[in-house]
């Protein structure tokens, strides 16, 4: 394990508070789990591709946490990935709320689908995020998980050709509290609680 210690901190916070996990969805995150587990267990590289529409807020923040989750949890062999139905940007709202969580960002350049640097560990190369398609060459073309983030992306994109197994893990959307007085408490609870879930999910991965 070496995750940045700011994200440490909010990391063992996020463990304290599983039991606000609802039942339904521990057991979709546990089916997660297994299918990572069977992958790893049989020494084979695991491929997580998070999609929303945009790939702007959620499937970023999913990722982020996933590939930190591997992290804290010593699960070997683990690649994360992001991308939408369509490319926009990485929403700086969203940048803003997984900064504020521990992660150390670098925006890398001033376009209009900049690229951040997302540290989240010492020890490892920062994830580039920005916005692009799930079938982007940066992304995983075969063998890879589709883990749909969004319901508009998993209702408007019923085949993910390419991904071997496909997870429904939707978020309700934090963009319809945009220029809001609660845009950045609404922000911040989004990241906890997917980062709550999906460190619930790589908690129950057996190595």
């Amino acid at each position: 394990m070496a995750v940045l210690t700011e994200i440490e901190t909010k990391i063992k916070t996020l463990i304290n508070r599983f039991d606000e996990i609802p039942n339904e969805r521990k057991m979709l995150l546990t089916q997660f789990a297994e299918y990572i587990s069977s992958k790893v267990k049989n020494g084979i590289e695991v491929n997580l591709t998070f999609i929303c529409t945009h790939n702007s807020r959620r499937s970023h923040m999913s990722q982020i946490w996933a590939q930190t989750a591997a992290e804290y949890y010593n699960i070997p062999n683990v690649n994360c990935f992001s991308g939408g139905t369509e490319a926009t940007a990485f929403n700086p709202r969203a940048v803003a709320a997984i900064e504020k969580a521990g992660f150390k960002i670098e925006k890398s350049d001033t376009s209009d689908n900049p690229v951040y640097l997302v540290y989240y560990s010492s020890e490892k190369e920062p994830l580039k995020c920005f916005s692009k398609v799930y079938s982007d060459r940066l992304n995983p073309q075969e063998n890879f998980a589709a883990i749909m983030t969004c319901s508009d992306a998993d209702q408007n994109c019923p085949v993910v050709l390419g991904a071997d197994a496909r997870f429904p893990i939707r978020y309700e959307d934090p963009k319809k509290y945009d220029d809001t007085s609660k845009e950045a408490i609404k922000y911040s609870e989004k990241v906890e609680e997917i980062g709550r879930e999906i460190l619930y999910c790589f908690s129950k991965i057996a190595i």
